[in-house]
C-alpha cells in the first residue's frame, strides 16, 4: 500500500451527497483536479487545471476522511478516471471505509470501487468498458434532445444498473417538466435532483 502516491486535489471535504442513489447519505467528497471532457455547465471549471491544484498524498487524504468520521468516500473531478485510483481506494478499504466514483466514463475505470456512478457527457463520450461497470447511470439534461441521446446508453449498461436523469441547475424550471413525463411514461428511470443546491450546502 503506497500511502505516499499523491494526486492533484481541488477541494475535500465532508458533506451529504446530493444526487442519485446515495442521495442524503453523510460522504466525503475527494475532488480531483484535471478534466479534458470540458462541459459548457460545468460548475466547477477551476478543477480542470491540474496543476493548479496541490498534491495531496493517499495518507494525508485517508487521514482526513477518518477525522471527518466519514464512512463513504466519493471521489469526484474533474474527470478521476483519468488517474490510476487503486492506491487511494486500497488505503480507504484497509480502514473499512466504502468508496464511489462519480466520473463521465470517458476513461477506463481503475481501482475496485463499492460504486461506479457514471454521469456520460457528448463533449467526450463514454468508453462501453466504463459503461458496463456503471451501478448508476445519471444523464445530466440541458436540452429535451438530451433524454433521447441517455437512451442510446441502455444496452451498454448492466441489467441492474440504476438509471437517473437529473435536470441541469440553470434549465431545471424548463427541463424538470418533461423529465417527470418522462419517467411517467418510463418508470425504469427515476428522477435525480441537486439537492445540495437546495440545501446551500457544498
Amino acid at each position: 500500500m503506497d500511502l505516499n502516491y499523491a494526486y492533484p486535489v481541488m477541494e475535500h471535504f465532508y458533506t451529504i451527497q446530493g444526487e442519485g442513489y446515495y442521495t442524503g447519505s453523510a460522504a466525503y467528497f475527494i475532488r480531483l483536479g484535471g478534466c479534458d471532457v470540458g462541459c459548457v455547465w460545468c460548475d466547477v471549471k477551476e478543477s480542470w487545471d491540474a496543476s493548479v491544484h496541490p498534491q495531496l498524498t493517499v495518507g494525508n487524504l485517508v487521514n482526513e476522511v477518518l477525522g471527518a468520521k466519514a464512512k463513504l468516500c466519493v471521489i469526484t473531478g474533474g474527470e478521476p478516471a483519468m488517474y490510476d485510483l487503486n492506491p487511494l481506494i486500497d488505503a480507504l478499504h484497509a480502514e473499512g471505509i466504502q468508496v464511489n466514483i462519480e466520473t463521465s466514463g470517458a476513461y477506463r475505470i481503475q481501482g475496485n470501487f463499492d460504486w461506479i456512478c457514471l454521469s456520460p457527457k457528448k463533449f467526450k463520450f463514454p468508453v462501453k468498458e466504463a459503461l458496463a461497470k456503471a451501478d448508476e447511470f445519471k444523464a445530466v439534461v440541458f436540452h429535451h434532445s438530451d433524454i433521447a441521446w441517455a437512451e442510446t446508453f441502455l444496452n451498454d449498461l448492466k441489467e441492474t444498473c440504476n438509471l437517473y436523469l437529473q435536470p441541469e441547475w440553470s434549465k431545471a424550471e424548463s427541463i424538470t417538466p418533461l423529465i417527470i413525463d418522462f419517467v411517467k411514461e418510463n418508470p425504469q428511470w427515476q428522477i435525480s435532483l441537486q439537492t445540495h443546491k437546495f440545501l446551500n450546502i457544498p
